[in-house]
């Protein structure tokens, strides 16, 4: 695509009709810079949706465009003969562009998938470039929201950095000179943003998980049932909750407080209390044996507001839920994790057997000016899963609360596999020093995730923006272990920074193994295949990434640059216990500048076919086809009793 072409500015005020027409004539571009800057953990099917929606909501019912700049603003005075964009234009690409930022950001990220425009029963995605673009794609996701826009609107827009700036700052970036300098660490070529790669406006469609589908719909069938029931139990007289309060500080309805449970669950000497040293003759190594710590855990006044608030949130409630996990009142006296002051809060963690719950109030203010609720599913849980738990976040930072069984923690980058790990204090309650988060963080320069020590293992976890921690493992699904030894270290050094796509998915695990390795054409030495598997605690919405690793220069420091994301997938048991096949493939470029078509596939194979832009075949799990630049092929394998099976999607 080209880039728009600039008018002088002589036009006179832009209304509504104006910008329409511009939205109009230029939709695709407007979409394509909205799918640019949103963040990639949104997926691609929701950043297809979501960059379509931003484009259809930049005119505002009822408000004139007029003589507008980006954002709103008044245009800044120009010398005569400058060359601006069409007013019109600019309008709606700042506000596409102010809807692309502010859904990166904490706690205004779009959580689900606008209205309109509405896809049941499909998975949308752009078609999939080459290695070039798979670089690029991977460069602008470890980039910050500002960062983003700044090397769109470079490159995309082939706007100056001086114009950068004043429309940054229009679009309510506070720093856009550091968003700008951030920009510069991208180093692909800005036509490759043209590429198809980038296009939301040109799909393939693929199904969902249709057996879950089914599942889902059965049991939203059986939930509208009870929920008419319900409603008609609760219309009978004597029984309905007409004119009843259901916000913190109010009297609980008659309905509740005629309930034993109920009742028992908001009485603070009632909460269930572990001694120190129950763990140690506990049946179960889970949080069921988690001991009650913290010095407020003994503060009547404080447990019944936490459990309160967790039965009647009222909306000056800040809450948060990973998905799928039930957000109602407690079922019943909870067991009391932790009570006590973590940095600038008071902090209070209850187990009920299927959640955690973190109860946050602010340490020298009234709670009445508001308090944070979190949940977190854990059932299932066990020794290893249930380690650690986030006991304190601010900003950028983060403190766990550790188990009882962890003797030692250290804190080890994972992007500098060399390097030794730092040990980290903790108190005498097990709440460790604050350490920086990678789920908050703006770039991934580097991963800090921590290593609990216990009798038995040595195990790796790292914060991904929930309650629990996830454990990072290696190896194939069937003898998947923790983390050890250099060369699993140097894997997850270039996979590290893909876990940024998962975060605040409610992830239980995430397992890394390489599949394959391939000699690459012409002597470029050889490539690594793995396969990375995201599991979650609800069992459903798995995310899987078969990545390309090629050979890179060796480092006693560090592991190499991140790994190319060659496919992904969500919801499949690909790459998983149930199913541990994976195939994929890339479009590659040698040093010497041919194109090739490489592929591989896990040990279930026994040969491979191309077709489409590009034809092949392989007798083997391994493939290399000479190509062009720009070729889009079909991938296909035929198993050892075979079956034949496409490439992961």
């Amino acid at each position: 695509m080209r880039p728009l072409s600039e008018v002088p500015s002589v036009a006179g005020p832009a209304g509504v009709e104006q910008a329409g027409a511009a939205l109009v004539e230029h939709y695709p571009r407007l979409v394509r810079l909205g799918y640019l800057v949103l963040p990639p953990s949104l997926g691609c099917h929701r950043r297809v949706l979501t960059a379509h929606a931003l484009a259809q909501r930049a005119l505002l019912s009822g408000r004139k465009a007029g003589c507008v700049a980006e954002g709103g603003a008044p245009p800044p005075r120009r010398s005569a003969g400058a060359v601006v964009v069409d007013p019109s234009f600019a309008y709606v690409r700042g506000r596409v562009l102010r809807g692309a930022l502010e859904a990166g950001r904490p706690l205004r990220r779009l959580r689900v998938t606008p209205l309109l425009p509405l896809v049941w029963g499909l998975r949308l995605f752009p078609h999939f470039g080459g290695s070039d673009e798979l670089a690029l794609e991977q460069a602008l996701s470890a980039l910050s929201a500002p960062a983003r826009a700044a090397c769109v609107l470079r490159g995309l827009e082939r706007l100056p950095d001086a114009e950068v700036r004043r429309v940054l700052t229009a679009a309510g970036v506070t720093d856009p000179h550091a968003a700008l300098a951030e920009a510069e660490g991208v180093s692909a070529p800005y036509a490759l943003l043209d590429s198809p790669e980038f296009d939301p406006c040109s799909l393939q469609a693929r199904p969902p998980d249709l057996l879950s589908r089914r599942q889902h719909a059965k049991a939203a069938v059986a939930a509208v049932a009870a929920l008419l029931v319900c409603g008609a139990l609760l219309g009978l007289p004597g029984n309905g909750w007409a004119g009843k309060g259901w916000g913190r500080g109010t009297a609980p309805v008659s309905p509740y407080t005629r309930n034993a449970a109920a009742e028992q669950a908001l009485d603070p000497g009632a909460l269930h209390r572990v001694s120190g040293t129950f763990w140690r003759r506990s049946p179960r190594t889970d949080f069921t044996s988690w001991p009650t710590r913290g010095d407020r855990a003994k503060d009547t006044r404080l447990l019944r507001r936490a459990l309160t608030v967790w039965a009647h949130p009222d909306a000056a409630v800040r809450a948060s839920a990973t998905p799928r996990t039930p957000v109602g009142p407690p079922m019943g006296a909870p067991q009391l994790l932790y009570a006590g002051e973590v940095d600038r809060a008071t902090v209070v963690l209850f187990y009920d057997g299927l959640r955690i719950v973190r109860y946050a109030e602010p340490r020298d203010a009234s709670p009445a000016e508001g308090v944070a609720l979190d949940f977190a599913r854990v059932d299932g849980a066990d020794m290893a899963s249930a380690g650690a738990l986030i006991a304190g976040r601010t900003r950028d930072r983060v403190r766990y609360l550790t188990a009882p069984w962890v003797h030692a923690v250290s804190v080890r980058n994972l992007l500098a596999p060399g390097s030794a790990p730092r040990p980290l204090r903790r108190t005498p309650d097990g709440v460790t020093a604050a350490l920086t988060s990678p789920a908050t963080a703006g770039s991934c320069h580097a991963w800090d995730a921590i290593e609990l020590r216990d009798g038995s293992a040595t195990r790796l976890m790292t914060d991904l923006g929930e309650l629990t921690p996830a454990r990072l493992t290696s190896g194939p699904p069937s003898a998947a272990h923790d983390v050890s030894g250099r060369a699993e270290r140097d894997s997850w050094a270039r996979t590290a920074c893909l876990l940024l796509s998962v975060r605040s998915h409610g992830v239980r695990s995430v397992n890394s193994w390489q599949y394959a390795e391939q000699l690459l054409p012409e002597d470029n030495g050889s490539a690594h295949w793995l396969c990375t598997r995201a599991e979650t605690w609800r069992g459903t919405g798995s995310r899987v990434l078969a990545q390309f690793q090629a050979v890179s220069a060796p480092s006693v420091a560090t592991g190499g640059p991140p790994g190319a994301v060659a496919a992904r997938a969500e919801d499949t048991p690909a790459c998983g216990m149930r199913d541990p096949r994976v195939l994929a493939g890339v479009l590659w470029k040698s040093h010497g500048g041919r194109w090739y078509v490489l592929a591989a596939g896990s040990e279930q194979f026994a040969s491979l076919t191309t077709s489409g832009g590009v034809e092949g075949r392989s007798d083997s799990r391994l493939l290399a086809v000479p190509a062009r630049a720009g070729d889009r092929a079909r991938l296909n394998g035929t198993l050892t009793d075979g079956s034949r099976v496409a490439a992961l999607r």
